[in-house]
């Protein structure tokens, strides 16, 4: 072969090698599956691009060989793209991912570009290998973006958060929270087992439930006090999760303080024990009217209980005896959102009326409209009651010091008439026609003598000779005298109590009260009855002393007197005890019996009681406090009169004229020297003036300035051995408390008598 022909030989074989060549590239660039664009690098054309470059900027071929690099640049960043292309043209072989070009349809891409330097027919041109990393680069975006929410939830979470290590039980994070909860640095958690952690070293979220953890993947501890580097004890609740991230296993425990939600439940519990607790009755009704709720005091007084009422609105309450323009005013009161307060009369489940002072306030939701109303009420009916016999007894206590007051200055006039006239009739001879009148003054000041009695007796301002008894013995020495009061058509029956305590009262004013009863049930019964008389030891505790403030809780003797009579209504009972009072007919009664029974007993130290209805009789029941002292014996045994003379001289001290004219009269008829006084400062002097013996001091206890018994005690050292007799038309409740009536000390009562006082002095004069 020669030359040439091996040269053309030669010639063909390149040729076909560059043939074979550039269909290689060619397959390559028109199946590669990134985009390729050769840019002519003077003037930034686009001279060949292949179809994955068409599909991927959505254009066709032949469109992007007529487009410039600016064509894919989005406004705003034309320049910056032409810079990377001339950093491409000037050799760099790639740019980072994110550069952000615009498709045909506007959308925009990120891709990733390297590029390689190449000539083509002389001119320098750039091949462009594009790959499309939108998603890859979105994906990357919002895994950047969670882990920064995460990051900030983390960081910014007000629950305690440690991330664990599941295989060493190692802490790799721990959120500022934490370190703020427990006063422990982070630089503390790092790197250390939770049970190595000062807070967890001695609590089940410890050592103990790691294992359990890791088995199930779950823990929960619901109440967990945790101690703080302060020394200090914060209560979290703590909830520990296993996760797997990558391919590790991870725990987050979260530690949730829960001191103010257990500080609130602690305030509700203590709100609830209250509510339930207390002594006002609460009710919570719905905007509706219907009860949502009420408290134990609600069942306690109404009698109702709660799943009786629930649901129900509270006009099943109503007793009636309010009407309909008192509940108009309530609800107008309520509709405008204000609070209303007042009493309302309700009943109970069995059908009694009750009081009750009453708070009902709406409730808002927020500013909003009405959600509900609560009704906290307060039971007065107790309080009401209590106050009306306060204010009776105030009443009672009011007209028995006006009753006392007159009967004490009657008591000085019915000493001068009485006197008088027992003085002038025994002087007058039996046949005599003046003697008869005389008489019958005598008899009229003789019946006003009892009344004033009775004011006294009503008023507690009369004399008593208290002595320790047994309320029997008294019963069976009045029982026949009683049976002829009533009459044969009352049957009378005793009904003592075997063992009854001793009592210390006044055995003839006990007969008194017996009697003032047995004539009050004998007018209750006109047609006959039955009237019984017993007799019992009782208690009165504190919750009947609470209801009647005259009582003291303690063991007391009860008498009971009941008849079959024709019984009281209320407004009459209200009133039986009071002076004059009386519902027969006029003349037919003076209206003291009652009094006179309540005055004895009041003065007594005891209590009356009294329940009546109509048609159905009366029962009164008196209570006397017992007493531990042994029984006296009364002596039955009738004491021959005194003459009532003497010699002796006595001083006479009274500040009524009349009754001292009278009094030193009647003495010096009797025999006595008689030195007066109209005051105790005279009564002084003429003790030192008058250098005889005095035998007897008779004064009346209530003198201007100097008492009676003031002067008495200041007489006792100048004459120690003068004896004493007090008088008085009444004895002061202050008198009696200051001992001028104890034990062994003389005492007469006016209405003065000549026969009265002369023995009276004769009593005390012959006496120890």
């Amino acid at each position: 072969m020669g030359v040439g022909e091996a040269e053309d030989t030669a010639a063909a074989g390149s040729e076909r090698a560059l043939r074979a060549s550039e269909a290689r590239y060619r397959t390559l660039f028109e199946n590669s599956s990134d985009g390729i664009l050769i840019v002519e690098v003077e003037t930034q054309q686009v001279r060949f691009a292949n179809p994955a470059a068409a599909r991927m900027f959505g254009y066709s071929e032949s469109e992007l060989c007529a487009m410039s690099v600016a064509d894919f640049s989005q406004e705003g960043s034309v320049r910056r793209d032409q810079a990377d292309f001339k950093s491409l043209a000037g050799g760099a072989k790639s740019l980072s991912a994110g550069l952000s070009l615009l498709k045909k349809d506007g959308t925009v891409i990120v891709v990733d570009v390297s590029a390689t330097p190449m000539t083509v027919g002389g001119r320098a041109m750039v091949a462009g290998f594009f790959r499309n990393v939108t998603e890859l680069t979105q994906a990357e975006r919002a895994l950047q973006a969670s882990e920064a929410r995460y990051r900030l939830l983390f960081q910014a979470s007000r629950d305690g958060i440690l991330i664990v290590d599941a295989d060493t039980g190692r802490i790799v994070d721990v959120n500022p929270f934490m370190t703020e909860l427990t006063g422990y640095s982070r630089e503390d958690f790092l790197e250390k087992c939770l049970w190595e952690i000062g807070p967890f070293r001695d609590t089940p979220a410890a050592k103990a439930s790691f294992a359990g953890l890791q088995a199930r993947g779950y823990v929960r501890h619901d109440d967990l006090p945790l101690t703080t580097r302060a020394g200090g004890t914060v209560d979290v609740e703590i909830i520990s999760d296993v996760h797997v991230v990558g391919d590790r296993k991870v725990i987050q425990c979260t530690v949730r303080d829960i001191s103010p939600r257990k500080r609130a439940e602690t305030d509700r519990r203590r709100l609830s024990t209250a509510i339930e607790q207390a002594d006002e009755m609460v009710l919570v009704a719905d905007a509706q009217g219907a009860i949502e709720y009420v408290n134990p005091a609600f069942e306690r007084v109404t009698g109702y209980s709660r799943a009786e009422v629930l649901g129900k609105n509270p006009r099943f309450l109503k007793s009636g005896l309010q009407d309909e323009d008192f509940y108009r005013a309530l609800w107008a009161t309520l509709g405008s959102g204000k609070t209303w307060r007042g009493r309302l009369i309700n009943k109970k489940k069995d059908g009694t009326p009750y009081s009750q002072d009453t708070s009902i306030s709406p409730v808002r939701d927020g500013a909003g409209p009405i959600v509900a109303y609560v009704a906290v009420t307060r039971d007065v009916t107790a309080a009401l009651a209590l106050e009306a016999q306060f204010l009776q007894a105030q009443k009672m206590e009011a007209v028995g010091r006006l009753a006392g007051g007159v009967a004490h200055d009657f008591n000085n006039v019915l000493s001068v008439i009485l006197s008088y006239a027992e003085m002038i009739g025994g002087d007058l001879k039996p046949d005599e026609p003046l003697r008869a009148d005389v008489e019958e003054i005598h008899r009229a000041a003789l019946r006003a003598a009892t009344l004033t009695r009775q004011l006294l007796a009503f008023s507690r301002q009369q004399a008593l000779e208290p002595k320790v008894v047994n309320l029997n013995d008294g019963l069976v020495g009045i029982e026949k005298m009683i049976g002829r009061l009533l009459g044969a058509d009352v049957a009378l029956t005793l009904v003592p109590a075997s063992d009854l305590g001793s009592v210390k009262v006044d055995p003839s004013q006990f007969e008194q009260i017996l009697m003032n009863l047995a004539v009050n049930a004998r007018d209750a019964m006109p047609q006959g009855g039955k009237l019984t008389i017993g007799t019992a030891n009782v208690v009165l505790d504190e919750d009947y002393a609470s209801l009647h403030p005259d009582v003291r809780a303690g063991e007391y003797v009860e008498v009971a007197v009941s008849d079959t009579g024709m019984g009281m209504d209320r407004a009459t009972q209200a009133r039986i005890f009071e002076p004059f009072f009386t519902t027969k007919e006029k003349g037919k009664g003076t209206g003291l019996g009652l009094a006179t029974v309540f005055g004895i007993v009041r003065q007594s130290g005891g209590h009356i009681w009294v329940y009546s209805e109509p048609g159905l009789g009366t029962t009164f029941k008196i209570y006397f406090p017992r007493f531990g002292g042994a029984v006296e014996r009364l002596s039955s045994a009738p004491t021959e009169p005194k003459s009532g003379r003497g010699s002796e001289t006595i001083l006479l001290v009274e500040d009524e004229d009349q009754v001292r004219v009278l009094a030193r009269n009647i003495l010096r008829r009797g025999g006595y020297v008689v030195l007066e006084a109209p005051n105790g400062g005279e009564a002084l002097l003429i003790c030192e003036q008058h250098g005889a013996k005095i035998d007897l001091l008779l004064t009346d206890v209530v003198l201007p300035r100097l008492s009676g018994r003031q002067l008495a005690e200041r007489l006792a050292i100048m004459r120690p051995e003068m004896k004493v007799l007090f008088m008085s038309g009444y004895t002061d409740d202050a008198v009696l408390l200051h001992g001028v009536l104890d034990s062994g000390v003389a005492f007469l009562q006016k209405p003065l008598t000549p026969t009265s006082l002369t023995r009276k002095v004769r009593d005390v004069l012959d006496g120890p």
